[in-house]
């Protein structure tokens, strides 16, 4: 036994002199202080990158079978599901898992809009985490038309169409996209090569990004306190703890308890009554038969509400990218001193609470046949999803605060 943990030693030792393993370990991990006071809103960052690493080694086995060709693409899917050994689980597990990735993802934005982390020294990580965000919503939109199936196809050609709404150059910029008139075989294979290989680069590099940020400026905490200000003799934050063990063990109940419930819609739910997967996208690309309803996936239906709410078909698509754009103003616009919900005024409980009623809202609409009711309907909610933005220097300047304690623990 001695001789082991001798000959292990060695290695380590061998490897430290030319590659800083040790100190890596030490400095992202041991040595690495978090809040101590994370609660369950601090699980959906991790679960984020663990639903990434689901997706690209579930997209890199799909990859080997899939054929980005407008002829044989819908049966090559259905040879991955059929006779592909293990091939409907790579599947459904890449398709739950693009859905699964835009839940916590939102999850992880609502703890951030709770607790105020992207208020300073934080307003970078946030800035890398929205690109995050909008990188994510261009790759699910290019693998959405990669099944050649007809809400594939039909949603495609529908978001692309929008582009034509830009004055002068709209139609130009529209072909240029497509690669032709129509959605085609020339549109499946540029979509398949800025799903398969450009954003995931992007994806990986803005990842590495947000998490170089949040270790150099710290963990947001429930409190809203800067743990950095508050150090013993030794200089370690008297209201952290290392990140390993500590929260290393803790994460891992959480991915535990999800990876137990992504296993059950895997296996008993894939398609979750039409959401994760659209029954009309089990039918091949017809583009001679326009189905009766086109929506896009549900995670896009919040923004779709939106654009559908305005008459003006250009002013549609400014307030659909306006909708995303305004998350990267936050550290500007909340002018609040307070950080945390827990003591900020009711002003801004409020508006939170209502900001997110209308985004659900949204997302039911968007995904409903357009009826006089739900168009008024949307065009109300889309007026309260822009005033949380808008107004928000307003009811955050002068909200009836409460005193944040020095340290955690302390109120």
């Amino acid at each position: 036994m001695n001789a082991v943990v001798k000959g292990l030693t060695g290695l380590r030792d061998w490897i430290d002199q030319r590659f800083p393993l040790t100190e890596f370990w030490e400095s992202q991990l041991t040595g690495y202080y978090a809040p101590k006071n994370f609660n369950f809103w601090y699980f959906f960052g991790v679960l984020s990158l663990l639903v990434f690493v689901i997706q690209i080694v579930s997209g890199i086995w799909l990859v080997m079978s899939y054929k980005p060709d407008a002829e044989r693409a819908f049966a090559s899917v259905e040879y991955i599901m059929r006779d592909v050994e293990w091939g409907w689980l790579l599947r459904y597990l890449h398709s739950t898992g693009a859905s699964a990735f835009f839940i916590v993802i939102y999850l992880h934005m609502f703890r951030a809009l709770m607790y105020g982390s992207y208020k300073k020294p934080r307003e970078l990580l946030w800035i890398f985490g929205m690109f995050v965000y909008l990188a994510l919503m261009a790759e699910a939109f290019f693998g959405y038309l990669l099944p050649w199936g007809q809400m594939s196809y039909w949603g495609a050609q529908v978001i692309i169409s929008l582009f034509g709404a830009v004055p002068f150059v709209g139609e130009q910029l529209a072909e240029w996209i497509r690669g032709d008139y129509v959605v085609s075989d020339v549109t499946l294979n540029r979509f398949f090569a800025f799903h398969v290989i450009a954003l995931p680069l992007v994806l990986c590099g803005l990842v590495v990004l947000h998490l170089v940020a949040l270790r150099q400026t710290g963990s947001n905490n429930p409190e809203g306190i800067e743990i950095k200000a508050s150090k013993g003799p030794d200089g370690k934050p008297l209201d952290g703890i290392p990140f390993h063990p500590y929260y290393t063990v803790k994460d891992l109940v959480g991915v535990i308890l999800f990876l137990m419930a992504f296993s059950a819609v895997v296996f008993y739910a894939p398609e979750l009554g039409g959401r994760f997967l659209e029954y009309n996208n089990f039918v091949p690309a017809n583009p001679m038969v326009t189905p009766a309803h086109i929506e896009p996936v549900w995670y896009f239906t919040p923004f779709y509400a939106i654009l559908r709410a305005v008459p003006n078909k250009l002013f549609g698509v400014i307030l659909m990218g306006a909708a995303v754009v305004l998350f990267f103003f936050l550290p500007w616009l909340d002018r609040s001193k307070v950080k945390s919900i827990r003591y900020r005024g009711v002003r801004y409980r409020f508006a939170l609470t209502v900001f997110v009623i209308s985004f659900l809202v949204l997302g039911f609409l968007g995904m409903q046949p357009v009826t006089t009711v739900y168009t008024w309907m949307a065009r109300v909610f889309s007026v309260i999803y822009f005033a949380f933005f808008l107004l928000m220097p307003l009811y955050t300047s002068n909200d009836n605060d409460r005193p944040v304690p020095a340290r955690i623990g302390t109120r």
